[in-house]
């Protein structure tokens, strides 16, 4: 039967929009390779799975995007054993916030090597296979903060774009080699991504920072969306949806407030857009 099921490979699949994202695609019927850094914490996936009558059609392995001999040697296994991988869905990520002037330049260099490097070794090592067979859908997790530099989020911005810019020229490579590249940009969603970002932030901040108030404000404003978020289900629905297109697209914004926010910053003039950014932080 596993066989017969397309291939997924999707990182980060202990929790959040990984975990989302393999029920989902393992109740669609493809066989999904389910990878997280933490392996013993598979057991609210397995259960889940478990509820579903879907297990048996996901596999779980260790793996941290930022080890290459790691990611090769998964990368290798799953060919071994499968013989293919018609999906990559690169999800595993970081929040990281604060103030860029207080934030330590390894905290960049660690959110950088998880969001972003991870992504294009791992992509590296799966593009010969999919080059091969001439298909593939290659699904990268971006977010909002992808298309827009939100104060008090620099590294994850900062990674963000950086996954924007890559999909968008491997996008253009990869298409005459019918293999597609495509964008998921949320915005505010119900994961676990919040609540580790936010305790990042106030473990980091300093008493004595001269930004004490605005990263506080930054703080409330952030809980209050991510309290109000919608249901990340969209998004694991959503990256089904990309798997089986036939001619998927490049973007697909998801979220409340996600389309506003993109239109608002490419009509308006710059002045204009920073001014509501900043209004609506002193709320």
């Amino acid at each position: 039967m596993m066989q017969n099921r397309p291939v997924a490979l999707v990182t980060g699949t202990s929790s959040g929009f990984g975990l989302l994202i393999t029920l989902a695609l393992a109740g669609s019927g493809y066989h999904v390779i389910a990878t997280m850094r933490d392996i013993t914490k598979q057991d609210a996936l397995m259960q889940a799975a478990e509820q579903k009558g879907i297990s048996q059609h996901i596999e779980c392995c260790s793996l941290d995007v930022s080890d290459q001999q790691a990611i090769r040697q998964t990368v290798d296994e799953v060919m071994e054993r499968h013989g293919r991988i018609d999906v990559l869905v690169n999800n595993a990520g970081i929040s990281l916030g604060g103030f860029v002037e207080e934030i330590p330049l390894e905290d960049w260099m660690y959110a950088m090597d998880t969001n972003f490097f991870g992504l294009v070794a791992l992509t590296q090592e799966v593009l010969p296979h999919m080059r091969s067979r001439k298909y593939g859908k290659i699904i990268n997790i971006s977010s909002i903060s992808g298309r827009l530099g939100f104060p008090g989020y620099g590294p994850y911005a900062a990674s963000k774009f950086a996954v924007e810019g890559f999909s968008e020229s491997l996008r253009l490579e990869m298409l005459p080699y019918g293999i597609y590249v495509s964008l998921v940009e949320p915005g505010a969603y119900k994961t676990a991504i919040w609540s580790k970002g936010f305790d990042y932030i106030s473990i980091r901040a300093k008493k004595d920072s001269p930004y004490q108030e605005p990263l506080a404000a930054i703080l409330a404003y952030s809980k209050n969306v991510a309290n109000n978020a919608s249901d990340p289900q969209d998004v694991a629905r959503t990256v089904v949806r990309i798997a089986q297109a036939r001619y998927p697209k490049l973007r697909y914004v998801l979220g409340k407030g996600a389309w506003t926010a993109i239109w608002g910053k490419a009509l308006l003039p710059w002045k204009w857009f920073e001014q509501i950014v900043l209004r609506e932080l002193r709320k």
